[in-house]
């Protein structure tokens, strides 16, 4: 258990205190002093029971000084721990820490794939085995940042940004360094990227259609209203970049901006995600347990994207939490209160749904106070002209090349696809046309479109074999259709009414490949 104590910052009081622990014969693991000016003590005490707690709060209170007692789920450090390890797993390129003597402290996920190791062997590494740089002397040296020093690690060629780790105080000695690679092909992307980030919130999203800019209009008179928001449209319409640009634009602009896909992790694995978990609460949970995301998002906004595959467990926690702002972690009693707005997107009806009892009416009322339907690309088509060319000329800045032209026959055939993937479709396709072409000009056959997803019958089917052979052949190219609108045997079991175990079975039975 971990006790917080709200106290007087005061000579001996953390004395006095230990005194009554040790009195009612209470082992104390670990203790911290935190708060705003040293007026909380975090103790430890692993083998302290509720009961305990009970018996021992009136004796602690009762200390000059000591104004409250109450249990916390979390050291000061231990949050501290936890934040680091969510922000460094969320970076794609790899990030060593070294200390002055060369040897490694910590490392992100991807520098330990990087080294052939796994995250928790890396601490002690000589990163002079891997390396021959010698940061040590590389920092002692310049005393400042470096950027862009080629450096050769496992047999890659990289680019290391080295960050001194510097005392607060003048004269004292360096710590080390922090070094951030990148592969050199990846420096134009770096590039694009930062450009890209130039515009931001609802300056990104290309208004080049009526329909797209009337759903632009309406998210910007909505974005600065701290209430829920459904944005609900296709697969690929850009409904996360519409849900950061009202986030940007809102008075939480300034504070994080957290995403999770409720499609993509099993039931279990999600709820943690969501809202963390109390230390020891299941078998192989972390010693100090685990941050949610609404944790990491204090004061910011959630997306929650692909809200209609959310099990109806966690579709009971999400409506508690939208009602009074509170939750509990998973394996914890204790309440959390936190200011959190949500950003729910769906590609199904979520209406139709609740009408079919798919999902909860009282949730989905909570989150439809604010609505935005984003139209699909083949209802935009008077935008077509404008946005393949500000894709061609993004796709020429990545690869590196001058800008290509988009022929009118290229363009006929972008006009008259049906485009099941919507904007995030088109994008991928010019992306591969600009990588195709070679005489400055985007011609048809530069434009590769699959023929799935058009709204055509199933398909004639011959009534050679048995009753089993005929229903199979349907059967497949039932799920083979279905499938590429609901990408996880979870959310076709879902459409089709049947267990995910069962579709997982009949996918492999067919030899259809899966998604997960």
């Amino acid at each position: 258990m971990r006790l917080r104590l709200h106290c007087q910052n005061r000579l001996g009081i953390l004395r006095d205190i230990l005194d009554e622990l040790v009195a009612y014969g209470v082992n104390i693991q670990r203790g911290e002093v935190g708060g705003e000016r040293g007026n909380a003590i975090y103790l430890h005490c692993p083998n302290l029971m509720k009961l305990q707690l009970q018996a021992l709060e009136p004796r602690l209170t009762a200390i000059p000084g000591v104004f409250e007692v109450r249990r916390v789920s979390l050291m000061p450090s231990e949050r501290q721990h936890l934040e680091l390890n969510a922000l460094l797993g969320a970076l794609e390129f790899p990030v060593l820490s070294v200390d002055m003597h060369g040897a490694i402290v910590a490392a992100n996920r991807a520098a330990a794939q990087l080294l052939g190791v796994r995250v928790d062997e890396v601490p002690g590494l000589a990163l002079a085995h891997y390396c021959a740089l010698d940061v040590p002397a590389l920092v002692r040296g310049n005393q400042a940042r470096i950027n862009g020093l080629r450096v050769r690690i496992a047999e890659q060629e990289l680019l290391a940004d080295i960050a001194p780790l510097t005392p607060e105080h003048a004269g004292e000695a360096l710590a080390g360094a922090v070094l951030s690679l990148h592969r050199p092909a990846q420096l134009g992307e770096r590039i694009y990227q930062l450009r890209k980030q130039e515009l931001r919130g609802f300056d990104s999203i290309f208004q080049s259609s009526k329909a797209m800019a009337a759903v632009v209009r309406e998210a910007r008179r909505m974005a600065p209203l701290d209430a829920p928001l459904l944005i609900e449209g296709e697969t690929g319409t850009g409904k996360e970049l519409l849900a950061r640009a009202c986030h940007l634009a809102s008075p939480r602009g300034q504070a994080a901006f957290m995403a999770l896909n409720c499609a993509a992790l099993p039931e279990s694995m999600a709820e943690t995600e969501l809202f963390g978990y109390a230390p020891g609460a299941f078998a192989g949970a972390r010693e100090e347990g685990k941050l949610g995301l609404l944790e990491l998002t204090a004061g910011g906004t959630l997306f929650l994207d692909s809200v209609a595959e959310m099990s109806p467990r966690l579709q009971a926690k999400l409506l508690r939490f939208l009602q009074d702002g509170s939750f509990r972690r998973v394996g914890s009693d204790e309440e959390i209160r936190l200011d959190v707005r949500v950003i729910c997107a769906s590609q199904r009806d979520l209406s139709e749904l609740c009408a079919r009892g798919a999902f909860r009416q009282d949730l989905y009322h909570r989150l439809n106070v604010l609505s935005l339907h984003i139209p699909p690309l083949r209802e935009c088509l008077d935008g077509l002209a404008p946005l393949a060319a500000h894709f061609l000329d993004q796709a020429s800045r990545q690869i590196g090349c001058a800008l290509p032209t988009l022929g009118e026959a290229a363009l006929a055939s972008l006009r008259s696809y049906h485009w099941p993937g919507n904007v995030r479709q088109l994008e991928n396709v010019l992306y591969q046309a600009v990588s195709l072409c070679e005489g400055g000009q985007i011609c048809a056959q530069h434009i590769r479109l699959p023929d799935y997803g058009a709204g055509h019958a199933l398909g004639d089917f011959t009534l050679d074999g048995t009753l089993d052979e005929i229903v199979g052949r349907f059967e497949k190219v039932v799920l083979e259709r279905l499938y590429r609108e609901h990408p996880s045997s979870r959310q076709l079991g879902q459409r089709l009414g049947v267990s995910h175990t069962t579709i997982a079975n009949k996918l492999r039975a067919h030899g259809l490949p899966r998604n997960e």
